[in-house]
Formats: C-alpha cells, structure tokens, sequence
C-alpha cells in the first residue's frame, strides 16, 4: 500500500498507508489528520483540500482539470504547486509521495 506523507500546518510529519484508488484527501479525512477540511467531500465543489504537491511528484497523477483550476484561482495562498487533495488519485506508484497541506485548507 503505498505511503503518504503529509506536512500538515503546525509542521508535524504524518506518514499514512492510503490504498490505490483513494484520493490523498480520503488518506488525510480518514486518519484525522489536521489541515484538510474536505467541506465538500471529495467532490471538487470547494478548495477546503487545498496542498501543495512537491514537483517531482506531478507526473504521478492527473493533470488538473478546468473545474479544479478554477477553484485553486481563488484559493488563498495557491501556488504553482497547488492541488486539490480531492482531485489526486493515489495509485502503486504514489510511494513516498509527500504533499504539504495549505495553511488556509
């Protein structure tokens, strides 16, 4: 199963087992993690999810689709490097992938 790291806001390291087929976010919601909200549940309506995924991790998920690009344009804080926790899919290849969580998420 592979491993998520989060830095979550307060700067604590989590390392969480997130099965192929959930999204970083339901990795986050489902050990309790601080930071991610997920007011929306998943379903890329709100940026309560927002991380910022390090680059060389990019390629190993989708690219952002419009719906999700338009919410990160008005999500406090984002970056270049700027997801939506919701919108990544982890899969085999996601091990050791590390996300840091906005501090506005």
């Amino acid at each position: 199963m592979p491993e998520i790291t989060y830095v979550v806001p307060d700067g604590s390291v989590h390392v969480v087992d997130v099965p192929a087929g959930q999204s970083v976010m339901d990795g986050s919601v489902r050990n309790n993690l601080p930071g991610i909200v997920a007011e929306c549940g998943g379903s890329c309506s709100c940026a309560t999810c927002h991380v910022y995924l390090e680059g060389e991790f990019a390629d190993l998920f989708d690219e952002a689709t419009d719906e999700e690009r338009e919410l990160l344009e008005y999500a406090e804080g984002a970056q270049p490097t700027s997801r939506l926790s919701c919108q990544l899919i982890v899969t085999g290849s996601c091990d050791g992938v590390r996300v840091t969580v906005a501090p506005e998420a």
